[in-house]
């Protein structure tokens, strides 16, 4: 009996000791390849209600269909806490892969850790790169830029600014740093800032625009409102539109299609498309190549570049891109 649990012993020891080769190092390389045999992809959602999280989740789900894969989405509700707690929770179940939208990786700690010790390669949506993500998508900042330009050019120098931000997420703190570079290059525009929650943007959006409207009438000079992302913009316009106010531009990023059709209609006055579908089918196509790729992979950042949308173009982007407005 003595010599029995020696050799259990024994043999506890070299099984701990496998088991601790085999956890990813924290070095930042990507953990593709994990164990779990499981062909599902856990997605948790900053907003599942916000148009372009729907339409990334859209293809992600069609690639991840034609591989054989299901889809399982957590809607976190702008909530980090309910992020990493749905993360830990789809690794315990098995899940082969894990995409984050939007939350940014540093505020993930205990989420990625949990799928980094459980070799689950995890992808994010414009969250940035951290130990054990394989990709990421670059639609923060680059987005910010053709938008945040145009409205500087109809301002021409002068006038005031309305800044609707998001700093939880990481696209809307990208797109922030973007707008204030920009913005350093017209200093004879004033901005003020005011920051959405999630849920409830497009009510902060109405409140916040009523409350700087009072304080701008019309005839103040060149007025405009951006959005890091359009919603709290269309939340904006509501107040406008009751308002009764034609004087000043909006701005927002990200071509939902309520959005589109706010510029077809005059109430937007350019907004970026982005193809979210085409970046939740590369998300998902491109962490598959990390799972095969095992411990070769080399993270890496994957660009889709945005299309601005005005009154000028809508009609030929309508024409050239239908499912934007679907």
């Amino acid at each position: 009996m003595p010599r029995n649990r020696a050799v259990l012993a024994v043999a506890g020891l070299l099984a701990l000791g496998l088991a601790a080769c085999s956890v990813p190092s924290g070095n930042g390389a990507a953990p593709a390849g994990g164990t779990s045999t499981n062909k599902v992809v856990g997605i948790v959602t900053i907003s599942a209600t916000d148009a372009n999280n729907a339409r990334v989740i859209a293809g992600v789900t069609e690639s991840a269909k034609a591989a054989g894969w299901t889809v399982d989405v957590v809607d976190a509700a702008g909530n980090a806490d309910q992020a990493n707690s749905a993360m830990r929770n789809f690794v315990s179940k098995g899940d082969g892969m894990i995409f984050d939208l939007v939350f940014p990786t540093s505020s993930l700690g205990a989420g990625l850790a949990s799928a980094r010790q459980a070799g689950v390669p995890v992808a994010t949506w414009g969250g940035g790169l951290g130990t054990g993500v394989v990709m990421t998508t670059g639609d923060g900042a680059p987005f910010a830029q053709p938008a945040t330009q145009k409205m500087v050019d109809d301002l021409g120098g002068s006038g005031s600014v309305l800044a609707l931000t998001y700093r939880a997420g990481q696209v809307c703190r990208d797109r922030e740093g973007v707008f204030d570079q920009i913005m350093a290059t017209s200093p004879g525009v004033q901005v003020s800032k005011e920051e959405v929650t999630i849920p409830g943007f497009l009510q902060d959006g109405s409140r916040y625009a009523t409350a700087w409207l009072a304080g701008h009438p019309k005839g103040s000079g060149p007025l405009a409102i951006w959005g890091c992302w359009e919603d709290p913009t269309l939340g904006a316009i509501s107040a406008l539109k009751q308002q009764n106010r034609t004087d000043v531009k909006t701005y927002g990023i990200n071509g939902s299609s309520t959005a589109i059709k706010a510029v077809q209609d005059g109430g937007l006055t350019a907004t970026v498309y982005e193809d979210g579908a085409g970046e939740g089918k590369t998300m998902f196509d491109t962490t598959l190549q990390a799972v095969q790729a095992g411990a070769g992979w080399q993270p890496k950042t994957v660009n889709v570049p945005g299309i601005l949308v005005t009154a000028d173009t809508v009609s030929k982007f309508v024409q050239d891109h239908p499912e934007a407005l679907k």
